[in-house]
């Protein structure tokens, strides 16, 4: 049975080529994204809870994207080595440009408040800093003001309230136990802006499903604030437009970032035109004439300075190290789409260990779900095809590797020694019973109508069912993820040698090298 890419081609989103954008602008779960401007490019970080990195992306017009690179690549704290921190990790991140460098700082919600610092956003990166040891914080957000003092705003785990702190001037520590300056329904997401004498709270209320957007203004940066609601979901099919980024361009046009549910992908990304009248930001387009603008499906693109091709973030590898790599902590490489589920073993992969190919060293686990070795990216689109080998070396009978679907679930098909099989939530099944050395892997995404499919090949063209087709759910705060495993069940496994990762998606080209 052959198996076509894609099973059809899907409206349009982001960049359409004609000086015009389709929301969302970034299809895939970029969570809570916050994003500035630095001369003429932008950047961009976003939530990436428990999987490891922070991805760093760079654009230059707002609506094409690259990730540049990973703010960290583990936690060096207890207790992160025990694959269980699912919904722990970097909680709604904030990148700031700042006496010549990018400061990123981020809470999670067990372990404090971090911080790290680059003169260039490809990195590297400071080693994380904990501002604070503290527990149940949540998006944080410093500001520099124009004295020279500096501040933090953040909120607290459950959403609320928001409090701010000063500072040291150099990010390393809070100078008190901070004040509250303003409660409200679901109130987090802390952003900060000042302009015109206003300091501005950019900040999400009502919740990750049907909130709206609010902004606080005041003279003083500890109130009383004014408050408006300046975006809500209104008569359109975007719920939640909230959490995100007002950013000017340097041609004076502002804009705003924020993100829409959606199951299973996760959190896409809006931009949203904006502009200012008495003193309050206006955001999207206000149709029913309320007062509170609504979110746009469509617009002309920002007046930037430079022209930008129709592109995606990466997706796509080869593991031959002609693409820009996010360097581990020893001589491997990986590209920065890639994110651990767990703290990385850098003692169990490699790209050099067999030229050209990804290999993972099986580490002990009884399923896919406390997997270390589990490397995932975000599904991206309304839906795509990702294909990739894999060959396994196994002398104990206990080792499972593959292509992995993880959500809420954790779905896989892959290959052991009594053949192929899937994995459901823990529960393996041979499909096609054999002593395989090596077999093709796919999978077939709908994320629209929420169906996927594995598929397996013997010989690399002709692809037969792995299983029925399956629905996934996000979960743990992030959306579906797409990746590569390796375990075994015992002591002394395998290892699995992966040839590529091929992802094509639905309605853009193909991958640059295509499925070979």
């Amino acid at each position: 049975m052959l198996v076509p890419c894609h099973a059809q081609v899907h409206p349009a989103w982001g960049d359409r080529g004609d000086g015009t954008y389709a929301n969302p602008i970034l299809n895939a779960d970029y969570s809570d994204p916050d994003v500035i401007r630095v001369g003429d490019k932008y950047y961009m970080v976003a939530s990436d809870f428990h999987y490891i990195g922070i991805q760093v992306l760079e654009s230059a017009d707002m609506v094409n994207w690259k990730i540049v690179s990973q703010v960290y690549d583990r936690f060096d704290m207890p207790g992160w080595d025990a694959n269980n921190h699912y919904g722990g990790g970097s909680w709604a991140p904030s990148i700031r440009w700042h006496d010549g460098r990018f400061w990123v700082f981020f809470c999670t919600p067990d372990d404090g408040l971090f911080m790290s610092t680059a003169t260039n956003a490809r990195g590297p990166w400071s080693p994380l800093h904990c501002v604070e040891k503290v527990e149940r914080w949540e998006d944080p957000c410093p500001l520099w003001d124009d004295d020279g003092q500096a501040y933090l705003g953040h909120s607290v785990l459950g959403a609320g309230p928001i409090i701010v702190h000063r500072m040291a001037p150099d990010g390393s520590r809070l100078l008190d136990k901070g004040r509250t300056v303003y409660t409200g329904p679901v109130a987090e997401g802390t952003k900060w802006l000042k302009k015109d004498g206003y300091y501005y709270l950019i900040i999400p209320e009502g919740g990750v499903e049907s909130g709206w957007q609010t902004v606080l203004r005041s003279r003083s940066i500890y109130g009383p604030y004014e408050r408006k609601v300046v975006l809500e979901q209104g008569p359109t099919p975007v719920n939640g437009p909230h959490q995100g980024a007002l950013v000017d361009t340097p041609s004076g046009e502002w804009w705003f970032f924020h993100f829409q549910s959606v199951n299973p992908t996760g959190r896409i990304v809006h931009l949203q035109p904006a502009g200012w009248r008495g003193g309050w930001p206006e955001i999207g387009t206000d149709t029913d004439g309320n007062g509170i603008g609504e979110p746009m499906d469509s617009h002309g693109k920002p007046a930037t300075t430079a022209a930008a091709k129709p592109c995606l973030p990466q997706a796509s590898d080869w593991f031959d190290g002609n693409e820009l790599y996010w360097r581990g902590q020893h001589s491997s490489r990986l590209m920065p789409q890639w994110q651990w589920c767990h703290n990385p073993d850098n003692s169990k992969w490699s790209l050099d260990e067999r030229p050209g190919w990804l290999t993972l060293h099986a580490d002990r686990a009884d399923s896919l779900r406390p997997c270390r070795n589990m490397l995932t990216q975000k599904a991206m689109g309304y839906g795509g095809t990702a294909t990739t080998k894999v060959e396994l070396t196994d002398s104990t009978g206990s080792t499972f590797a593959g292509l992995l679907c993880n959500g809420k679930q954790f779905r896989a098909v892959g290959l052991c020694s009594e053949g192929v099989f899937t994995e459901c939530d823990g529960r393996r099944t041979i499909v096609a019973k054999g002593r395989f050395k090596g077999v093709c892997l796919r999978v077939v995404t709908d994320l629209e109508a929420n169906s996927h499919r594995f598929f397996y090949s013997l010989d690399g063209a002709s692809f037969s069912p792995a299983g029925e087709p399956f629905a996934m759910s996000s979960g743990y705060w992030k959306g579906m993820r797409l990746g590569l495993f390796c375990y075994s069940t015992a002591d002394n496994g395998g290892h699995a040698d992966f040839d590529c990762f091929v992802y094509d998606i639905s309605g853009w080209p193909a991958a640059g090298k295509g499925w070979r």
